[in-house]
């Protein structure tokens, strides 16, 4: 799904096998990728209507605040997800819960599994890769929108018109995210650090912006 774009779809239909069969196959293939999508677009459907009922659903808007706009249209359904958009958003508050447990960032970080092991040996102490302890749906989908912050930073007409309903606060948070982790994202990459290296450092990042905008906007009173 990560490369199903509009220009791989397009080859795609100019790709021809001899034996009928290995036709039957890569258009069954190309069938169940739709599949999944539409699926995927219903899903998140469904979370968009049953959202406003939520309590935690002011929560859920304000983060969305942090999304970064590309500038052009999503080329696949994974790509319009990218950023703290709806899924990320809705995903991450589901997992944590209630934010005000975690005193400082880096314990939010930590419950994620975002953040360097490390292992000591007398006075030596040497940093590896994250822990990965925690919760890892929330760890994945945080790491999946990183990949969004490669653009430059900017307010997309949709966006703007999302956020001009959010407190001062929250927008101040959210514009200081998006030049913050854009700037970063080209710095490592520039560096020539691996991909995966640099967005698992942006997603550590974001859980930090994401627990200050959370801490701002407080959720709605349970019915119930």
């Amino acid at each position: 799904m990560r490369g199903w774009t509009r220009a791989y779809r397009r080859w795609l239909t100019t790709v021809r096998f001899d034996h009928p069969a290995q036709q039957i196959v890569r258009q069954d293939y190309i069938h169940a990728v739709e599949d999944a999508e539409a699926r995927l677009a219903r899903l998140e459907q469904q979370i968009e209507e049953l959202l406003p009922s939520w309590s935690m659903a002011p929560v859920v808007e304000a983060l969305q605040a942090m999304r970064a706009a590309s500038g052009r249209p999503p080329r696949s359904a994974l790509e319009a997800r990218r950023g703290v958009g709806l899924i990320v958003a809705t995903t991450v508050v589901a997992e944590v819960g209630d934010f005000s447990r975690f005193a400082t960032p880096r314990q939010l970080m930590a419950y994620l599994g975002l953040v360097p092991s490390e292992h000591s040996s007398g006075t030596s102490v040497r940093r590896g890769g994250i822990t990965k302890a925690g919760n890892a749906h929330a760890r994945r989908v945080l790491i999946e929108g990183a990949w969004t912050f490669r653009m430059q930073a900017r307010v997309s007409r949709k966006l703007l018109d999302r956020i001009e309903r959010l407190p001062q606060a929250v927008r101040e948070v959210a514009w200081k995210a998006q030049l913050r982790l854009c700037n970063r994202y080209r710095r490592l990459a520039a560096a020539g650090k691996p991909k995966v290296v640099v967005t698992t450092a942006i997603a550590r990042e974001m859980v930090g912006f994401i627990w200050a905008i959370a801490r701002i906007v407080q959720p709605r009173p349970a019915i119930g």
